[in-house]
């Protein structure tokens, strides 16, 4: 899992189209249920070759190493991510309402996806500093694309053409927080408690 400042995986994940390579959406598929029940330091590419169902060689041949099968993985499910609140706000006209929906969802999906979720709670160690120390380059990625959806509603409403970056970027900071730290006097179990936060809290803010 290494990223550097300039290529975040993020942000590479919400320009990339997902393979429709047959035997690479297996290997992607296999890696993706080892990841999530053992972790990634205790996974090889063995063990996803095994329960693909293809030799080691065939993994190597499409990406290379382990670390490359790894990030191959993480910008699938991030792609798929981004694709799951686009299709989420794609029909709503008011910024205020893809500000809940675009929340709803997104908190959702990190909290119950296998992989995101999941290895928060196998291996934090691991993935923290992505969340914190060394998460710049995936909130400017993750702030860039709320930032061009707010713009984009901002235009067709008609709006002040403010920017909305800072707005943008408090969002993620709030939803990474929850992410992070679930507990607390805020309660976001379910998702018409979370749409009722969004609505009080966040949606006001476009008007800041």
């Amino acid at each position: 899992m290494k990223t550097s400042a300039n290529d975040s995986l993020l942000a590479r994940a919400i320009a990339r189209p997902e393979t429709e390579e047959k035997v690479a959406r297996r290997i992607l598929d296999a890696a993706l249920e080892q990841f999530t029940t053992f972790g990634l330091r205790r996974s090889s590419v063995d063990d996803v070759a095994k329960r693909a169902g293809v030799s080691r060689v065939t993994v190597y041949r499409r990406f290379q190493t382990k670390d490359g099968l790894v990030e191959a993985c993480l910008l699938r499910e991030g792609s798929r991510f981004f694709q799951r609140i686009d299709s989420a706000v794609a029909g709503l006209p008011a910024m205020e309402d893809r500000v809940v929906e675009g929340f709803v969802v997104a908190l959702r999906h990190t909290r119950e996806h296998p992989l995101f979720g999941g290895l928060l709670r196998l291996e934090p160690e691991l993935v923290l500093p992505y969340f914190t120390v060394q998460g710049g380059p995936s909130l400017t990625a993750t702030t860039d694309y709320l930032t061009a959806h707010l713009r984009r509603a901002q235009q067709a409403e008609g709006r002040p053409d403010s920017d909305p970056r800072p707005v943008a970027e408090l969002m993620v900071r709030v939803a990474v927080s929850f992410l992070l730290n679930p507990a607390g006097c805020i309660e976001l179990d379910d998702e018409e408690q979370a749409r009722a936060f969004a609505r009080r809290y966040l949606a006001p803010l476009l008007a800041a």
